[in-house]
């Protein structure tokens, strides 16, 4: 699978390329949908699944480093809940992020995208200008399509952070839902 197949996978979901819609109705800036938005959606297409496994949450982060304050995230947030009220939806400045995550500050959505905690999870997919799908593989596609779970080189380079992966992946329990993942832990 390529990242042609994956967008062609993903504009064939109604429910999907729904949401991408709706989250482009906000305008925001630098957006996009992202984590397992995609990676669940890939993962259960490579596991032949017929029915679409649940997600917490759909993660919608954008880049704006005037407006920071959290209200702003909670209003576009508000507003998607409004527009499509059974999503659980999920929005972050990433322009603010940096100070949660104790880090340097990110200089933009993809560099945030790049510094999520699994390669699998780097992902992000937005509408163009003129309604093409467009994704974000700043770490690559090899892990996500090859069912393999490794932290993204941020995650192995900055110090204290493979704790949170490790964390993570525990707390997912992926390998519960997608049985041919394969995890690489410490």
């Amino acid at each position: 699978m390529n990242e042609e197949e994956i967008i062609s996978i993903i504009k064939e979901d109604v429910w999907m390329m729904e949401i991408l819609k709706t989250v482009k109705i906000l305008n925001l800036p630098d957006w996009w949908v992202c984590a397992g938005f995609v990676r669940s959606k890939i993962w259960d297409t490579l596991h032949g699944f017929n029915e679409r496994t649940p997600i917490p949450d759909v993660d919608v982060i954008y880049f704006d480093p005037i407006e920071i304050d959290e209200k702003d995230e909670k209003k576009a947030e508000n507003m998607l809940k409004s527009l499509i009220p059974c999503i659980p939806w999920s929005v972050k400045n990433e322009a603010r992020m940096h100070i949660k995550n104790n880090i340097p500050p990110y200089l933009s959505s993809i560099d945030a995208i790049s510094k999520f905690p699994e390669t699998a999870t780097a992902l992000g997919v937005k509408l163009g200008e003129r309604d093409e799908l467009i994704l974000a593989a700043p770490v690559g596609i090899m892990d996500l399509v090859n069912l393999e779970i490794k932290p993204t080189p941020f995650f192995t380079e900055a110090k204290g952070m493979m704790k949170i992966y490790e964390e993570r992946i525990a707390k997912k329990n992926w390998k519960s839902i997608w049985n041919k993942l394969k995890i690489e832990q410490n």
